[in-house]
């Protein structure tokens, strides 16, 4: 690693050189270079920060302080001045960078900040936040109204600089304790938690609290009256934002992912979104971060913003304006003036104070909310980390005049030291937090989310007429939809020459599916319920072309009920096998027949899955568990073994039976997925000479309503899933669900 480092900052020379070949004033070559410089030093060191443990952001920051006057203009200063030139003209490029840079960091910190940890543990969190506030600021505050006067930028604005000061020692980096916290697995613990949502709400209050000083920062003076004006509109512009503003930004990212066909168009509408409330906060005169935040908290909570999205976007931040804005603030810090002793003294005591007030207010709010001594000690070290946020606050500062490049340094320097001090520290007090049975167990259920098949779907999709089918798949897709939370599109599909639903009445399996996703109860109360969009009716004609617009804007799965399904031989009609080709991902067919065809809406469902042990099978079973848990029904996995002894097959199997190897594990597996579903199993061991034939014996065995098969598709110009899914669909006399992947 420091091979590659060393041989980064040798390319410095050549850069400087190339920047020199640039005419004077304004140079596009100086401008690039600047550019390959911040972006590989940044890299390069912020990979040196990950494998000694600590965050990448704070490589970039050094990587800045490394290229400024500190260190490369100290020693080098005729290549430092020629590839940052001091002229005005020459800066303003690379600062434009890094103020978008600001906005797009505020973006991102808002999309990933979670509103609904904070209410998990509400009480803890806000205590920890309010003293971890309040402490530290007045020590701040305190250190302002006390430097002298040659180190303020307005000795006639103490007060500003006071209450920069204040604001840069309360708050906390959000994304460094995240970090942290993820790392150790410690995001679904109630410490961890306690964490989070403290971190989160100082950062919510430190940015708001931020915006007001900068306003008055831009002033210049006290106004009473403009205060109360910019603490009035901010105030109605946060309502107005979390009640109608949040529908709105879901409706604008939804239809740009829905119809528009142009590269990247959700990315593009986010942006424009982010810069239309930075610029309403600029009118109310508060600083245009708060816009940005506000706007990426929204963002972040749209229902269909798909992980593609979010990627693409964060790609963008991460590999441009990060590094860029991060070296900008490390160019313009000077450490050369810590050689003046009384510059160590009051670094010092920037350090001190923030260290030990952020430290006894987030102790002391976690034993007054009933915290043990150990959690509450590594509240205490967890929120002494300042990171990119205080880069930010001090960046900010610096610009609007409320900090000069003294206290600027200053500032990054105390944020510098205690966000590289905060993460071995943190891991220490949490190694020590012993963990519950409560937790315990939540941690294995979230473990099973995170690889299961049915929590990590998005979005779906259904296509469905009237039928008996079509109800039937409504029905399913909404249990699916209510029970997890997922927004749903369904495409009504009818004949050639029926009318065209109207939007007040559109076609009935529709309905059924929006009012089975609003009254079935939800398996979490994190999964907040989404809505169910109508799509434009389509005839068989077009019902192709619908699906296969449809699977390019993020949908799981498909679900397809319509009729006529199958014929008598078990062979898919051809209207199936259209809808299910056009859509790329994986697809769920239903085919309605005995008491689920009579009635779809049937309360409960005895379903039966055939299990192989299989990634398609053990999906189908997934898709199951859910549905009988939604509807509280009951499931029976039946394995098809190639021997077992005749008391096995005359009774149901239970996991203390001596199994043989491989069909042990199998059913083991799906027990352990309905412990997690909290569905109703019995498992099956049946032996036959094709898995078909054992199927259809326990068919006609015992009354099910729905028979589940996990199936691949195969190729060809028909759609064929296989010869057991073709003996089911010919003589199964229940409902039949394919899941085929």
């Amino acid at each position: 690693m420091s091979a590659s480092l060393s041989a980064g900052l040798a390319l410095l020379s050549p850069l400087a050189a190339m920047a020199a070949s640039g005419s004077a004033g304004h140079s596009n070559a100086t401008f690039l270079a600047q550019l390959v410089a911040l972006l590989l030093v940044g890299r390069l060191l912020g990979e040196l920060m990950l494998r000694i443990g600590q965050p990448a952001v704070m490589g970039q920051l050094l990587a800045g302080i490394l290229l400024g006057p500190s260190l490369l203009g100290y020693w080098y200063p005729h290549a430092q001045q020629t590839l940052f030139p001091s002229g005005a003209e020459q800066r303003v490029m690379i600062d434009s960078v890094a103020q978008l840079g600001i906005l797009m960091l505020l973006l991102l910190t808002g999309m990933e900040t979670d509103l609904a940890v904070v209410g998990k543990v509400r009480r803890p969190a806000i205590a920890v936040s309010l003293l971890g506030v309040l402490i530290p600021f007045s020590a701040g505050f305190a250190l302002g109204e006390l430097l002298p006067l040659g180190m303020l930028p307005n000795p006639n604005a103490r007060l500003i600089t006071a209450l920069f000061c204040g604001t840069a020692l309360s708050i906390s980096s959000v994304k460094i304790v995240a970090v942290i916290v993820r790392s150790m697995s410690f995001e679904h613990r109630r410490v961890g938690q306690v964490l989070l949502a403290a971190a989160i709400l100082d950062d919510t209050v430190g940015w708001i609290l931020l915006a007001a000083i900068l306003g008055l920062a831009q002033r210049g003076h006290i106004d009473s009256r403009a205060i109360l004006q910019t603490f009035a509109g901010t105030l109605a512009f946060l309502a107005l934002s979390f009640t109608l503003g949040r529908p709105v930004v879901s409706w604008l990212i939804r239809t740009a992912n829905d119809h528009l066909r142009s590269e990247l168009a959700v990315v593009t509408v986010i942006l424009v979104v982010m810069a239309l409330f930075a610029l309403v906060t600029n009118a109310l005169g508060v600083h245009t971060v708060l816009g940005a935040f506000v706007a990426g908290m929204l963002i972040g909570r749209s229902p269909i913003l798909t992980r593609h999205i979010r990627e693409q976007l964060r790609g963008l931040i991460v590999a441009l304006f990060m590094p860029v804005f991060f070296g900008v603030a490390g160019l313009t810090a000077d450490l050369s003036m810590f050689s003046n002793p009384q510059m160590l003294v009051w670094l010092g005591a920037f350090i001190v104070a923030a260290s030990i007030g952020k430290f006894a207010g987030s102790y002391m709010g976690g034993r007054l909310t009933a915290l043990s001594g150990r959690e509450s000690l590594a509240l205490g070290c967890g929120m002494n980390a300042r990171g990119s946020t205080e880069v930010i606050l001090a960046s900010l500062g610096l610009a609007a005049g409320a900090l000069n490049t003294t206290l600027f340094t200053l500032i990054v320097t105390m944020a510098l030291v205690t966000t590289l001090a905060m993460p071995p520290m943190l891991r220490w007090a949490l190694a020590r937090v012993p963990i519950t049975a409560q937790e315990s167990g939540q941690l294995e259920r979230l473990a099973f989310e995170a690889r299961g098949y049915v929590p990590n779907l998005e979005r779906l999709l259904v296509a469905i007429d009237q039928s008996a089918s079509g109800k039937l798949a409504a029905r399913c897709v909404g249990l699916l939809a209510g029970a997890w939370g997922m927004p749903t599109t369904v495409v009504a599909l009818r004949e050639e020459g029926a009318p065209v639903a109207t939007e007040r009445h559109p076609e009935a399996a529709a309905v059924r599916v929006a009012m089975a996703a609003a009254l079935m109860p939800r398996i979490d109360d994190e999964r907040p319920a989404k809505s169910i969009q109508i799509a434009p009716a389509a005839t068989a004609a077009g019902s192709e072309t619908a699906i296969a617009t449809a699977s390019k804007q993020g949908f799981d799965l498909l679900w397809v009920g319509t009729e006529p399904g199958a014929d008598s031989s078990g062979v898919i009609h051809g209207n199936v096998a259209v809808l299910a080709s056009g859509f790329g991902g994986d697809v769920a067919l239903v085919f309605a027949r005995g008491e689920l065809a009579g009635n779809p809406l049937s309360r409960q469902m005895r379903i039966l899955v055939a299990v192989t042990g299989t990634a398609h099978s053990r999906r189908a079973v997934e898709v199951s568990l859910a549905l009988a848990q939604a509807c509280n029904g009951s499931v029976t996995a039946l394995h098809i073994a190639g021997t077992v002894t005749r008391q096995q097959w005359r009774h149901n199997l239970h996991l203390t039976r001596a199994l043989q190897g491989g069909d042990e594990a199998i059913l083991r597996e799906i027990a352990d997925l309905a412990q997690q579903y909290g569905a109703t199993l019995t498992t099956l061991l049946r032996s036959a000479a094709e898995p078909a034939a054992g199927i259809l014996l326990e068919i006609k065995r015992l009354p099910y309503t729905l028979v589940v098969l996990g199936v691949t598709r195969r190729p060809g110009e028909t759609l064929a899933l296989g010869a057991t899914a073709r003996a089911v669909l010919a003589d199964s006399p229940h409902a039949v669900l394919l899941h085929a992947s």
